[in-house]
């Protein structure tokens, strides 16, 4: 399956609204994002363009990558879609203190999304935090992919890294109805896949979510 695509299709449609995926990676892990651009008016019709992705170094201190981010978000760029931006932050293994620097941000013109990932099968929310299933992400990668409405920017330096691991992105229901993801644990597909960790935030965050679920400043 083709998911890059050339920079000139560009949708013959209005502004889009930009939903941003961050994967906050422990000391081992790399850090990522990747910013979506949603068209379309309903779930039916949404097509999300990959516009942006972007690895940190590996031990790249967390206010730094706040820092980053925080003027992504407040980019040209972003602030010109329609509406107001959403940033969906994975807050799983990362710790209170690092989720802090976010909420304590004033300056970001976003919503912030706080997701935990859960072996579950409901989706719940508690103080500002959402708690996602495994399959919930997953389907929501596997559906966009496998109709073909995400595309990822050709020209984009992680484009071909992300194509990669997007196709060997899978879920599997065991007999026994536990969920099995990827080659880990975790549902993660490999040593490296941050990026796909970021799309399916951002993905996940621009169609799985109802009112009153952001902190909006």
């Amino acid at each position: 399956m083709n998911f890059i695509y050339d920079a000139g299709q560009e949708p013959r449609q209005r502004k889009p609204v930009y939903f941003v995926g961050l994967d906050l990676g422990q000391a081992a892990d790399f850090s990522a994002i990747a910013v979506m651009e949603r068209y379309g008016t309903s779930s039916e019709d949404y097509t999300f363009h990959c516009r942006h992705l972007q690895r940190w170094a590996l031990r790249t201190s967390y206010p730094a990558i706040v820092t980053d981010t925080v003027r992504m978000m407040n980019s040209t760029q972003i602030q010109s879609g329609e509406g107001r931006p959403t940033l969906a932050v994975d807050a799983m293994g990362v710790g209170a203190p690092v989720i802090d620097l976010f909420k304590r941000e004033r300056t970001m013109a976003a919503s912030l999304k706080l997701i935990q990932i859960t072996g579950g099968a409901d989706v719940t929310r508690d103080n500002g935090m959402t708690r996602v299933p495994k399959r919930n992400l997953v389907s929501t990668v596997q559906v966009y992919l496998q109709s073909k409405r995400l595309r990822i920017v050709d020209k984009l330096p992680e484009a071909a890294t992300l194509g990669r691991e997007l196709e060997n992105f899978r879920s599997n229901i065991s007999d026994s109805g536990h969920d099995s993801y990827g080659a880990g644990a975790d549902w993660r597909v490999g040593n490296n896949d941050d990026l796909v960790l970021a799309a399916a935030l951002a993905l996940w965050s621009a169609t799985g979510t109802t009112p009153g679920q952001f902190y909006s400043w």
